[in-house]
């Protein structure tokens, strides 16, 4: 048998969401039949990965089933969904909080397909039903920690990605994972003053993809992704600052060398490669060590925490590491 020992941050979902939130999330998932589904119902052959042979394809109907895990912070209501799809950084669709959830909807997510490509044994294009089983979904409250010093507490629904990655054998040269967004100057509002160097693009090192912490998301709050929060397929990075959680990927790749990021290459002098949530190391404009809690009041605030609170889970992949030299 195994025992899972109980990290500081998982606590029972009762702790986290309001009651009425719950009980009334609980009431919508008995009527429409919920069911909990396996952790081994996920792990598939590289094969049936290909074909999409005996796995959950995306629902017609927007709605998804999950399993619930202890993934959760230790405190914190759940922010309320008007907040989690009102207020959102998404600078292709404008460069105020309120822009992606006016202007997203433009994006077209259906069909969609990513390529993958570099340093591993099985590449090309695949759908996201080829990559996501849509009946082994897993729910991972995390708490989301953006660099601009707000946060929320999400309650995400994925896969992890390590699986996926597995699936196309990676060979000893893939050291990094790179990934890029979505991008379409006619259904998305860059204007004269671009921001970034288009497509958006980030990446993580090939044991931090691995981490069990790192998912794949598909949807929040039991409903597929809206637009503006990176639909149809995005990444979760709960230890790391908001940015570094690409939305809308359309693009994965094994590469070899530290790929180049969007916002480090921007000013690398503020956004580092890492972006580990840390506390002790500010940014060259405002200070990181508390946070204002959307959803929570105009003056509700908490102390951040070293790794956003996941430290026992991350911290000895840098061990050794100055972590204010690599921010």
């Amino acid at each position: 048998m195994l025992i899972k020992s109980r990290k500081s941050w998982h606590l029972t979902e009762n702790d986290v969401t309001p009651e009425h939130l719950y009980l009334n999330r609980r009431a919508i998932m008995a009527a429409g039949g919920a069911a909990a589904v396996s952790l081994t119902a996920g792990a598939c052959s590289a094969e049936e990965a290909q074909t999409g042979a005996g796995r959950g394809a995306m629902p017609a109907d927007g709605n998804l089933t999950a399993r619930e895990t202890d993934y959760r912070p230790p405190d914190g209501d759940l922010t309320s969904l008007d907040a989690v799809t009102g207020y959102n950084n998404f600078y292709e669709f404008g460069t105020s909080k309120t822009d992606p959830a006016r202007y997203a909807d433009r994006m077209t997510t259906d069909p969609w397909s990513i390529e993958v490509t570099g340093h591993a044994e099985r590449t090309g294009r695949f759908g996201i039903d080829d990559l996501i089983d849509f009946n082994a979904l897993e729910e991972r409250i995390y708490r989301l920690r953006c660099v601009e010093a707000w946060s929320m507490v999400i309650p995400w629904i994925g896969v992890p990605l390590g699986p996926i990655l597995e699936s196309f054998r990676p060979t000893s040269d893939a050291r990094y994972v790179a990934f890029e967004t979505y991008f379409n100057r006619e259904e998305m509002r860059i204007g004269p003053f671009p921001v970034l160097d288009w497509p958006y693009v980030e990446g993580l090192r090939m044991d931090e993809a691995m981490n069990p912490l790192t998912i794949l998301a598909v949807g929040l709050y039991d409903r597929v992704l809206p637009n503006q929060n990176g639909a149809p397929i995005r990444l979760v990075v709960p230890w790391k600052y908001g940015f570094k959680s690409i939305k809308s990927i359309v693009r994965i790749s094994f590469v070899s060398e530290q790929p180049p990021t969007s916002w480090n290459r921007s000013a690398p002098n503020e956004y580092g490669f890492y972006s580990n949530v840390n506390p002790n190391v500010d940014h060259p404009r405002w200070s990181q060590a508390s946070e204002r809690v959307i959803g929570a009041g105009p003056f509700a605030r908490r102390d951040t925490d070293m790794f956003n609170g996941y430290a026992d889970e991350v911290a000895s992949m840098y061990a050794g590491m100055d972590l204010a030299e690599n921010y």
